[in-house]
């Protein structure tokens, strides 16, 4: 486990390369654990190739047959998160964060923008200007006049008050991979990765970066609930 200088302590899970569906099994143990009142949890993994589709997701958004997707070694699963389709593979770090938000009085609204704040941040760290578009989910990067390139989606759900899935983050990922289908379903953008746009692939450095961020995102909303009492 891993403990961040900080009055805030997560359980920190690494669950390393795991297929996703038994990332999700241990989600959904996690999730029992926490909403009984034990102390909330990051999980933190990679995915062996898989696409995945959101509750409101167009089935149409993944472009390739099942024989195509065989030939790749890639897996398909509905899932119970919010958003489109979207991808994760090796190269690419997902975090689960399993926390009681109510409990803590943190509202969905306020806890992904602690999300997309931390990863903003932690990207700020590799020399990396990121940000958030209006009205899309996901960390976008890209100056005014370039086709504006996703590095990072984010796709929640909260039940019993306790969140689970998060956010994936494009570090050294092998991106043809997203050709093969229209991400989150959007169609005049693309994706990027931090080796693509600065030519470093420490998937442990940003890690550690980002929940570093998270722990303090996290204890300023935290301490702004007290002072409004």
């Amino acid at each position: 486990m891993l403990n961040l200088e900080s009055k805030t302590v997560f359980k920190i899970r690494d669950l390393g390369l795991i297929r996703y569906k038994d990332a999700l099994d241990v989600q959904e143990s996690e999730h029992q654990i926490v909403s009984s009142g034990h102390k909330d949890c990051i999980i933190l993994c990679q995915h062996h190739h898989v696409y995945t589709f959101g509750k409101s997701a167009n089935k149409n958004n993944l472009l390739i047959s099942p024989p195509f997707l065989k030939s790749i070694s890639a897996e398909v699963y509905d899932t119970d998160r919010g958003g489109d389709i979207t991808y994760h593979g090796p190269g690419q770090i997902v975090g689960y964060p399993i926390i009681n938000l109510r409990k803590h009085g943190v509202g969905v609204k306020k806890y992904v923008e602690i999300l997309e704040n931390s990863i903003i941040l932690a990207l700020a760290d590799e020399n990396i200007s990121a940000y958030q578009i209006t009205g899309l989910t996901g960390i976008w990067v890209g100056k005014e006049k370039e086709v504006k390139r996703k590095i990072g989606a984010i796709g929640i759900r909260v039940k019993q008050g306790v969140s689970m899935h998060g956010f994936a983050l494009n570090v050294s990922t092998d991106l043809s991979y997203f050709k093969h289908i229209v991400p989150c379903g959007i169609t005049d953008k693309t994706v990027t990765s931090i080796a693509k746009e600065n030519g470093t692939s420490n998937i442990i450095q940003f890690t550690s970066r980002f929940l570093q961020h998270f722990n303090a995102q996290w204890d300023k909303a935290l301490n702004l609930q007290l002072l409004n009492l």
